[in-house]
């Protein structure tokens, strides 16, 4: 049975398909071959015939005759087993001897060059068979009689054919054998040239589940090595994939661990006081740590978010998107926070700015820089969201900024320049991350004045629609 996912398999069943249709080329090459080189020997024959019968020919009383001797229709008599047929005729073209109806040649029939003859040769049917037939113009010069006889001799085709037949038996036998002896050749070495995959995959099977080392290259053919290095540096990625996975998971225990131990401790002390305001003291203090575990909460699951909404545009799910519009909304939609802690929050934006991207990892880009820009900025202070061609998105405040040696660090998770600022350190992680996976480039600059202005860069692409957002609309209400 016939394993279409087997290698060996494969490449012989192209073999067999490629020496197929060679044997069918070369039968068919070799059976018109065989047909002209038997054309070529038995023509010699039929001229021989025909020379032989107007070597006969005599004058007889005014008229012409042909004796014809036995031994020019004998000729074939060894090595064909087909019919011979001739006719002769006389310098009026009158028939003298021979067949009736053997066919003429047809008009346009070129003489041979082949022999020092005025003879053609020429295929046709007679009486329902296949026939082979030369004619030869003989002179006749006689004191009362000038002129051309013509002499035609005819073979059925049965011995050119059997010739032809023969020569294509022999060449089909010995590109069979071949054929075979070919696809033995091919399996050895095919087995052979694949034995380095197997020892690969053993490799690979024999491996602890932990065993993310790379694959040693030194033992495999050149063509499997940039398999291996794809492998390796799959491995590599993962490798690094998992030990990011990891250390994320123990800096969110530890970052849990504390605030979670303060919220035991917390209620413990209300289950001990029997003071009402107390009580309601450290309920509200509860509270607090509640949303700050609660805030925390989200944001892990916005990186897990990340990780879907990344493999999505990765796979071509992005949508055409306008970075104008999604800011609007989402600076109409924090507005009452910024108002409720004295911040003048604007919106900039000249143009709707298009681009693709997943919209629910874009609005959390969004909802991260302002919310981050908020929490630095006094009251009093301002907020601007920019968005601009090609395809900017700026988000500046006039806050304490960030020192240039700190913001590479930033983008680190669970960073904190300033531990008593409330927050949970994963604000600028989780924007880095929707970057990446928008192929987009975020820097920090200095603000205007005094402040951080937060830059992200998008892939741009064609300007399409025709929505406009006035330039400096104020977001407060």
């Amino acid at each position: 049975m016939f394993k279409v996912d087997s290698l060996r398999w494969r490449l012989l069943w192209s073999l067999t398909l490629l020496l197929v249709v060679l044997m069918l080329a070369s039968s068919m090459s070799a059976y018109l071959n065989g047909r002209e080189a038997a054309d070529t020997a038995y023509d010699r024959t039929l001229l021989a015939s025909a020379r032989t019968i107007a070597a006969g020919l005599s004058q007889r009383d005014g008229s012409l005759s042909a004796d014809v001797p036995y031994v020019a229709l004998d000729t074939f008599a060894y090595d064909s087993a087909g019919r011979i047929y001739y006719q002769v005729y006389d310098i009026q073209h009158r028939l003298i001897s021979g067949y009736e109806h053997l066919p003429a040649p047809p008009p346009g029939t070129p003489r041979t060059d082949d022999y020092p003859a005025l003879a053609s040769f020429y295929n046709a049917e007679y009486r329902g068979q296949n026939v082979r037939v030369v004619s030869l113009l003989k002179a006749v010069s006689e004191p009362n009689m000038n002129g051309m006889a013509e002499i035609r001799v005819a073979e059925t085709d049965e011995a050119r054919v059997a010739m032809a037949r023969s020569l294509m038996a022999d060449t089909l036998l010995r590109l069979g054998m071949l054929g075979l002896g070919a696809m033995w050749v091919v399996w050895f070495a095919v087995s052979a040239a694949l034995r380095p995959l197997e020892r690969l995959r053993s490799a690979v099977e024999e491996r602890e589940s932990d065993d993310l080392r790379p694959l040693p290259v030194v033992r495999v053919q050149r063509e499997l090595r940039p398999l291996v290095h794809t492998l390796n540096h799959f491995t590599e990625r993962l490798r690094w994939q998992f030990e990011r996975q990891a250390q994320f998971i123990a800096d969110a225990a530890h970052e849990l661990r504390t605030p979670l131990a303060v919220l035991k401790a917390r209620l413990e002390l209300g289950l001990r006081t029997q003071d009402p305001q107390v009580l309601r003291l450290t309920l509200e203090q509860t509270i607090q740590d509640t949303d700050r575990l609660t805030h925390l909460a989200n944001q892990l699951l916005s990186l897990a978010r990340i990780e879907n909404g990344a493999r999505a545009v990765a796979e071509g799910g992005a949508q055409l998107l306008d970075l104008s519009q999604l800011a609007r909304e989402l600076g109409m939609a924090m507005a009452p926070l910024a108002h409720s802690r004295g911040v003048a929050l604007a919106l900039e934006a000249d143009q709707p700015v298009w681009l693709r991207g997943e919209p629910t990892l874009l609005n959390e880009l969004l909802s991260n820089l302002v919310d981050n820009a908020l929490a630095h900025t006094s009251a009093g202070g301002n907020v601007i969201l920019r968005v601009s061609l090609p395809a900017v998105l700026e988000v500046e405040d006039d806050g304490p900024g960030i020192p240039y040696e700190d913001r590479e660090r930033v983008f680190e998770r669970f960073y904190r320049r300033n531990p008593h600022v409330a927050g949970t350190g994963l604000g600028l992680a989780i924007v880095g991350e929707i970057c990446r996976a928008h192929l987009a480039h975020i820097s920090l600059h200095d603000a205007a004045e005094r402040g951080l202005k937060v830059r992200v860069s998008f892939v741009p692409i064609s300007e399409k629609g025709h929505s406009s957002i006035a330039t400096g609309v104020g977001i407060n209400p």
